[in-house]
């Protein structure tokens, strides 16, 4: 008698997010040129990476380490998120990468210290702030 083919359980029965495993499947071929978005706000720090096409592969910011209020936007959060972004991207196979940062937050110069010195090849970086051209119009002149 042939063996019966077990049943895939939805993701409803297993209940939050965190009892499942993320990522670890996920693997890269080796020409991959991965790119690593830092987004530093003045509140908070996001980096993304991402395997050059549409894929995220790790995606982590302050507050998911437990920095909470003001310490989420220092240097030293962002140092630590990138580390540990890398520390998960490098694990599935990424051996180089191009850097975007984008923000001018103070988490910005922390985060691209963890990307120099980090077991990642860096490519290129390059600054994507949005400037603006000539800003929104002004209001009216006061009338008193």
């Amino acid at each position: 008698m042939a063996k019966a083919i077990p049943r895939i359980r939805s993701r409803r029965y297993y209940g939050s997010r965190r009892n499942l495993r993320i990522g670890s499947r996920k693997s890269v071929p080796e020409d991959i040129v991965g790119v690593i978005y830092v987004q530093a706000s003045f509140n908070n720090t996001i980096v993304t990476v991402t395997n050059g096409g549409s894929q995220v592969l790790s995606c982590l910011s302050t507050g998911c380490f437990g920095f909470k209020a003001r310490r989420r936007a220092t240097p030293f959060a962002a140092h630590t998120v990138t580390a540990n972004a890398l520390r998960t991207v490098k694990d599935q196979g990424l051996k180089q990468a191009k850097v975007r940062i984008k923000g001018a937050g103070p988490g910005r110069d922390g985060a691209f210290r963890a990307i120099r010195y980090g077991p990642i090849r860096l490519i290129s970086i390059e600054d994507i702030t949005p400037l603006p051209h000539n800003g929104c119009r002004p209001p009216k002149k006061r009338r008193v």
